[in-house]
């Protein structure tokens, strides 16, 4: 959930919130001309104990920040003195409530970028994790540990979100402690291309879902999904997650993102370098724009901080996030980042997204979103499945990439990240179908097969 690395960012000013307009202003300060833009990847990653597989406690998460820090010019990051993180000119590794590891790469010219930045940090982490017995797994979801035995990370904002969540879904806690995703960032030019990759990027989401499902596990045992990450945010706070529905209209304009922020309740904000808790008054944006609260009035960095509280399928940062893909195994990894920059970096990808998932009713387009982490590729759609609506826009989204390398794009044909996929396409089955097969035996026998799945190897 961190925010990207772009080396243009600057901190969000202080400025007094007086009118609708900045906060429009706010999200418009993102776009930039197509010759500018770039690939954002996020990656998360489980933690667990080489030898047992269960999830690993703070202090030995701590334990491999600080062996790290000081490396690639990372530097440590603190809060209450704690150590949570790293921060870096080209990347920044943070931390989920329940230990999972995450790699916010620099905004990047395009993937091929991306994956050496990836694979330089994979081999720092691989180098000192062995050393302190750990495994890293990318899996979308906590294969042993149950909730309750998964320690909170000790961040101030997680001891506010964890309480609330508790109250908003019957297993949202279990998103925060138990799961892994895979993030890419995307730029738009303008209003109008930023709300067409919005709703692209939520027509796209049960694709995504379908082709990246890998969570088929929870407690040790099959959760009956293959996406259990998409059941679990499913049922973690509908006022933040999820889709926004205003978003699929094809005449949806900015103001319908600044209207569905505004009315997701506050969980905090940020004096004197502290978080105030306000989730006990369900207190929208909204009302804190308009009326303030005890004396306080809402300035620009309680929205940037409002905005990074927000969890749909895409969301605004203010570049264009899309957060469907499970965490993966990492020559997967890069994959995801391929198949949305095909797709939305291009007229003819846009084109195929709207042709194939556009003209949907509202309500099959949710059931269909709500099946396919459970059935994936299989998922049916009218006289098709989802696999064969993803192998048509895996075949746009690689033509695409193709254009953009012969058009000076990008440093050379992105495709080629879209290969590991393809046997997915031909069979039909999805990652997580593949560990279910071999799944069972002893706890040893399944750990070997999480890490010959799943597991960061050096190398």
């Amino acid at each position: 959930m961190a925010p990207h690395v772009r080396e243009e960012d600057k901190s969000t000013s202080r400025q007094p919130l007086e009118d609708r307009q900045q906060l429009l202003d706010f999200l418009l300060g993102g776009a930039r001309p197509s010759a500018d833009w770039g690939v954002g990847l996020e990656t998360e990653k489980q933690v667990v104990d080489r030898q047992t597989g269960e999830a690993v406690d703070y202090l030995r998460i701590r334990g491999l920040l600080e062996r790290l820090d000081g490396i690639g010019g990372w530097e440590g990051f603190r809060e209450e003195g704690q150590l949570l993180g790293l921060r870096g000119k080209r990347s920044s590794v943070t931390l989920e409530p329940g230990g999972q590891l995450e790699l916010s790469g620099k905004f990047c010219c395009d993937i091929h970028c991306s994956w050496r930045d990836l694979n330089r940090y994979r081999q720092h982490i691989l180098t000192m994790g062995h050393e302190l017995g750990l495994l890293f797994l990318g899996l979308g979801s906590q294969p042993f540990t149950p909730l309750e035995q998964i320690a909170w990370l000790p961040k101030p904002r997680y001891a506010i979100m964890g309480p609330y969540m508790s109250r908003t879904g019957d297993i949202g806690q279990r998103m925060m402690k138990q799961t892994a995703g895979t993030q890419v960032n995307l730029d738009f030019s303008d209003e109008a291309d930023c709300m067409r990759k919005l709703r692209t990027a939520q027509l796209l989401s049960p694709v995504g879902y379908a082709l990246f499902a890998n969570s088929p596990l929870l407690d040790g045992k099959p959760s009956g999904h293959l996406s259990t990450r998409g059941e679990i945010w499913s049922r973690t706070d509908p006022d933040r997650c999820g889709l926004i529905g205003p978003l699929l209209a094809p005449d949806a304009g900015l103001d319908a993102y600044v209207d569905y922020a505004l009315d997701v309740p506050l969980y905090f904000i940020q004096r004197n370098d502290a978080y105030v808790d306000l989730t006990q008054r369900r207190l929208t944006f909204r009302e804190f724009f308009e009326r303030g609260w005890q004396g306080e009035r809402a300035i620009l960095a309680d929205w940037n901080l409002h905005l990074s509280t927000l969890f749909p399928e895409v969301r605004l940062r203010p570049q264009v996030e899309i957060r469907t893909a499970d965490s993966l195994p990492p020559r997967y990894t890069a994959a995801v980042a391929a198949f949305y920059k095909g797709l939305l970096y291009r007229e003819s990808g846009l084109t195929r997204v709207e042709s194939l998932l556009g003209e949907l009713s509202e309500e099959a387009f949710r059931d269909l979103y709500r099946a396919s982490w459970t059935t994936g590729l299989k998922t049916q759609i009218g006289d098709a499945n989802l696999g064969e609506i993803a192998a048509e826009l895996v075949s746009a989204a690689r033509k695409s990439l193709g254009q953009q390398f012969l058009d000076g794009d990008s440093g050379a044909d992105e495709g080629v990240f879209l290969d590991v996929v393809d046997e997915l396409l031909e069979t039909g089955e999805t990652l997580a179908e593949q560990l279910l097969q071999r799944w069972g035996g002893t706890r040893a026998e399944r750990l070997q097969v999480l890490l010959d799945h799943c597991g960061y190897a050096r190398g």
